[in-house]
């Protein structure tokens, strides 16, 4: 048996995370933040987006009918401080949920405006509405700089394509084909293939023509033999006859070179004796 106490904790816990649900996407607006800016020709402006006091009633409504309890107060103006327009009331929201309380301040141009932000604000610290604040900052074009200029389209949309362009541009890239794919790859004609391999293919083919020199370790192609010419017995037996490639064999350690001129013993003949012992 649970429980009364582990009961009652359980039904708490399911009514904070049903409160902190994302709100519906209908419900977000989107308004503008600041002044136009002008870019190459443009004006734009940022947009940020909300949700009414009237989402978060009917979310409290909807999860914990007749449960929570809303206490607004006034408060002063600070005495010395700049006058702002934007914010020339503010009000303290307590809100109660549950026997939880919570508090935070809003501001506004008027009461309605003060009283409302400080309502959303209360809301967001039970988590009603808290996804808003990851929202990523959204620029919008506008048709003027002047008070009463509108975007060109709705911020909602242009926020939307900016998510889809950044999914698209985080997309793995897709994996080499593999099977009958890369083997028609491999013996496909230089000119079908990518100008970065042209030259490397090209190289390959010339150097298969001389089985007796190496290809050059860095681009595939033909090399002088110098193990006759050069004069120092530790400089390179082999260099890329390409200019523009630094690529070279070296002599291996300890193995005598073609330049130093060792003797090379003749196999002798077999005496008269041997030869007159043969059968045939």
């Amino acid at each position: 048996m649970i429980a009364r106490h582990e009961t009652q904790q359980l039904d708490r816990n399911d009514v904070w995370a049903r409160l902190a649900m994302p709100v519906a996407p209908e419900t977000i607006a989107w308004r503008q933040d600041g002044r136009p800016i002008q870019r190459d020709g443009r004006f734009i402006a940022r947009f940020v987006c909300y949700i009414e006091a009237n989402t978060v009633r009917e979310r409290l409504d909807a999860v914990v009918p007749g449960e929570w309890d809303l206490t607004l107060e006034l408060l002063p103006a600070l005495a010395g401080a700049a006058v702002d327009e934007s914010a020339a009331v503010s009000f303290k929201a307590r809100l109660q949920v549950l026997g939880v309380i919570r508090e935070d301040v809003g501001t506004g141009k008027d009461y309605k405006q003060a009283s409302t932000d400080a309502f959303k604000r209360a809301a967001v610290r039970f988590g009603i509405g808290h996804e808003l604040y990851a929202y990523e900052q959204n620029w919008v074009e506008l048709d003027g700089d002047g008070k009463f200029a509108r975007p060109i389209e709705d911020p909602a949309v242009a926020y939307a394509r900016k998510l889809a362009r950044a999914a698209r541009d985080e997309q793995p890239i897709a994996e080499e084909p593999a099977g009958e794919e890369v083997l028609a790859a491999d013996h496909a004609p230089v000119a079908d293939r990518p100008a970065k391999e042209r030259k490397v293919t090209k190289n390959a083919d010339l150097a298969a023509l001389l089985p007796d020199i190496p290809a050059c370790p860095k681009c595939a192609g033909k090399m002088w033999d110098n193990r006759l010419s050069k004069r120092n017995p530790k400089a390179p037996d082999y260099k890329c006859r390409d200019r523009s490639c630094d690529g070279v064999i070296w002599p291996q350690r300890g193995a005598p070179s073609q330049a130093e001129g060792v003797a090379v013993t003749a196999p002798t003949t077999p005496s008269m004796a041997l030869v007159d012992e043969i059968p045939f």
